[in-house]
């Protein structure tokens, strides 16, 4: 594993080079901050948790957009995270892998990453004088990878309309949204909380009306189910160059 030292770079010594094969690169726990606890059938421990990364990777696309960048996407596993950037006109995956800071998850993780890209395109721009000079010194800085290592440009895929926190308050899996059977699963799954949630058992009346409105919503869906088009990997978060924001890990049809 070796080094990047970059005297223009403050704590130029979190980048490292490393390679990291598919299945390495493929996290088996949340989607957003890779904790196993009451994960289930989730892709997310919270909607607060998916929230909360889709924010902190929006807020930095600035350094995205000064790279040109086509597309890009983030991933983690428990030791690092990896940040693959395409620029425009350029055949290669652009890679800057960072080594995980204890008792951070990958939201902060990577706003340390780009502080760290940041600040060496700042630097190199005040020297120059120049934005182009500016980014190809942070290029300069990343692992060239071919495209085939990971990051073809993924198709575009069919992604229901229905709100995530639905799924997760009735605790359906996506895929069962594909079922012919989705109104039985959908009343089963409400059954199921009720069981758990309903005040007279227990259960917090604010929860139970959440409960009640998510039920109320997804059969109305299921009625008559909509979906959109977009692009996505299964395991990464994707960001659309020309949309200029992340898209969050797609649910391929098998």
């Amino acid at each position: 594993m070796s080094q990047v030292h970059d005297p223009a770079v403050l704590h130029h010594d979190m980048l490292i080079k490393i390679k990291t094969s598919a299945k390495e690169q493929k996290p088996k726990a949340c989607l957003s901050c890779g904790t196993t606890e009451n994960i289930k059938n989730r892709r997310y421990c919270s909607v607060k948790c998916r929230q909360h990364l889709r924010q902190k990777l929006n807020t930095r696309s600035g350094l995205l957009q000064a790279l040109n960048t086509r597309y890009a996407t983030f991933y983690f596993t428990d030791r690092v995270i990896i940040l693959d950037v395409v620029p425009h006109g350029i055949r290669e995956i652009f890679r800057y892998t960072a080594l995980r800071t204890e008792k951070s998850n990958p939201a902060e993780d990577f706003g340390r990453l780009s502080n760290m890209l940041g600040g060496a395109w700042w630097a190199e721009e005040r020297r120059t004088a120049k934005n182009y000079l500016a980014s190809r010194r942070v290029l300069e800085m990343a692992e060239r990878c071919a495209i085939s290592e990971g990051l073809a440009r993924p198709r575009l895929h069919r992604a229901p309309t229905v709100k995530p926190e639905n799924l997760i308050l009735l605790d359906i899996p996506r895929a069962d949204l594909t079922s012919h059977d989705l109104g039985r699963i959908i009343r089963n799954a409400y059954r199921r909380q009720v069981k758990i949630h309903h005040p007279d058992v227990g259960g917090k009346a604010a929860t139970f009306r959440k409960i009640h409105a998510a039920y109320k919503e997804m059969l109305l869906w299921a009625d008559h189910p909509t979906f959109i088009r977009r692009r996505g990997f299964p395991d990464k978060w994707y960001y659309d160059g020309e949309n200029k924001k992340w898209v969050q890990p797609v649910i391929l049809k098998k």
